[in-house]
């Protein structure tokens, strides 16, 4: 008598039955990265429109940091790679790893895939204080600081107006935090988009555009440590309550079992997001797509873990905007394109991609 046997059922991938993706060791990871973040930076201060060698760019960076000399008639060449390139690929650096970090953590914070550091309007808040600068002269008389400090102030208080706003008796629930940042940024939008409309320089006015585009051209020395220093002591925090975040991203009840405070948490995330976006924000205008993209991207190699997530996507995210930055300079040289452009042209498809992937956190099976 002939019998059948049953074929054992299929799973789709990223179903049940699948195994688990596999993950890559975090240590191994950071190194790699870690090397690849230093070629980099020498790499932004190697190329650019003004042809000089790899050889003497090396020389010009170790006279710089060991106070050596060069030649006087390399002094053009020297300030080249010194004053404008190095400080401008590790101010990207910064940059870069401070939107990914921030990222990673609004992205618990609100439970939502589609965080990112401007979900709360703070970069359209930062938006008004820097057109205030480059359209009227406001603050003038702190000469160099004025930009970075009126987009610092104006991103902590549009930090201020979404929380009083988001605020409930409850607490800051995601719902309502995701819902008020983006009606402020629609709104404060709208403000900047007025200030350009009525400026009277021409010349104000594309500097405004450049800002609000995402731009690194104004990178100097001076700009650099409040930044870093922002980003350094924001993903130090962020890997300090890290078992807190993993908590809240599995549900307000979830967390309240493990011990972990959600309202209290998330106020707490709140205030270090705004403070590390406004930091970044005042000294590069408006960058998208690296704190939305990178974090996802970030999750696929190494898991959902945010431990290991915050080691791994500060680097990764500081080595795409290095070279993101680079091919900013180099595309139409010696026009530079807005940081902004090539992170959306290159984030768009990148998360398209991420959305097709089954079983991905962006989108089921």
């Amino acid at each position: 008598m002939a019998t059948t046997q049953q074929a054992p059922a299929r799973t789709a991938p990223g179903g049940r039955g699948s195994p688990p993706p596999r993950r890559l060791p975090v240590a191994p990871l950071a190194a790699v990265l870690g090397a690849a973040l230093l070629l980099s930076v020498v790499c932004g201060a190697v190329l650019g429109s003004a042809g000089i060698g790899w050889a003497s760019t090396l020389r010009y960076l170790w006279a710089g940091l060991t106070g050596g000399t060069i030649a006087p008639g390399e002094v053009s060449a020297y300030t080249i790679v010194w004053e404008l390139r190095f400080p401008r690929a590790l101010l990207a650096a910064a940059v870069g790893a401070g939107l990914s970090a921030i990222g990673v953590a609004l992205q618990a914070m609100v439970r939502n895939a589609l965080a990112d550091p401007f979900v709360l309007g703070i970069s359209s808040g930062a938006a008004i204080g820097a057109n205030a600068v480059l359209l009227f002269g406001a603050l003038a008389s702190l000469g160099v600081w004025a930009l970075s400090a009126a987009a610092f102030s104006s991103a902590l208080g549009a930090m201020a107006l979404v929380y009083l706003a988001a605020r409930t008796p409850q607490g800051l629930t995601p719902l309502r935090l995701v819902l008020t940042g983006s009606a402020m940024y629609y709104g404060f939008s709208a403000v900047t988009t007025l200030m350009v409309f009525f400026a009277e320089r021409g010349e104000a006015a594309r500097s405004a555009m450049m800002w609000l585009l995402g731009s690194l051209g104004g990178a100097t020395w001076a700009s650099l440590p409040v930044a870093a220093v922002a980003v350094a002591a924001g993903t130090g925090w962020l890997l300090w309550v890290a078992p807190g975040l993993d908590a809240l991203a599995m549900g307000d009840e979830t967390a309240s079992a493990l011990g972990v405070d959600p309202a209290r948490l998330r106020r707490a995330l709140f205030a270090v997001a705004a403070a590390v976006t406004g930091a970044v924000v005042a000294v590069s205008g408006a960058i998208g797509f690296v704190g939305l993209v990178v974090p996802h991207v970030t999750r696929m190699l190494v898991g959902a873990g945010h431990r290991r997530l915050l080691v791994i996507a500060p680097l990764l995210g500081a080595v795409l905007l290095v070279w993101v930055d680079i091919a900013s300079r180099l595309l139409l040289a010696p026009v530079e394109l807005p940081v902004g452009v090539v992170t959306a042209v290159v984030g768009v498809p990148c998360f398209v991609l991420l959305m097709r992937r089954r079983g991905h956190a962006l989108g089921g099976a």
